[in-house]
């Protein structure tokens, strides 16, 4: 969403390695479930139509959510309450990514967080 919008809450670093010529992207559907959550509740405006030619002309490819990430999920020690990051989490660590995120909290779970 920073990313999309240009905003200043997306770091120099992170926005490095997104704009990256070789760097290959990957959005989750539970991100976009999220959006639409605190979308529907009015803590934040998304245009969901925008971003998604944005990420589709940067050819972002999107990561669905399975039981095996559930699982993963579940399996996960507990660092804070936010079942949305420990999915994001499961799935880096079943997709092999890396994960960027502004949590630092989410640090301990290793090589598939980089926190930006």
């Amino acid at each position: 969403m920073w990313w999309s919008a240009g905003s200043p809450k997306l770091g120099s670093r992170a926005r490095g390695l997104i704009m990256a010529a070789d760097s290959r992207l990957f959005v989750s559907a539970v991100s976009w479930w999220e959006l639409g959550i605190q979308t529907s509740i009015g803590r934040l405006r998304f245009d969901f139509a925008d971003v998604r030619e944005e990420l589709d002309r940067r050819e972002v490819t999107t990561i669905p959510m399975s039981m095996a990430h559930a699982e993963t999920a579940a399996a996960l020690k507990r660092l804070h309450r936010d079942p949305f990051a420990h999915m994001l989490v499961a799935q880096a660590i079943d997709e092999s990514l890396v994960l960027l995120t502004r949590d630092v909290r989410l640090k301990p779970y290793g090589s598939h967080v980089l926190c930006v």
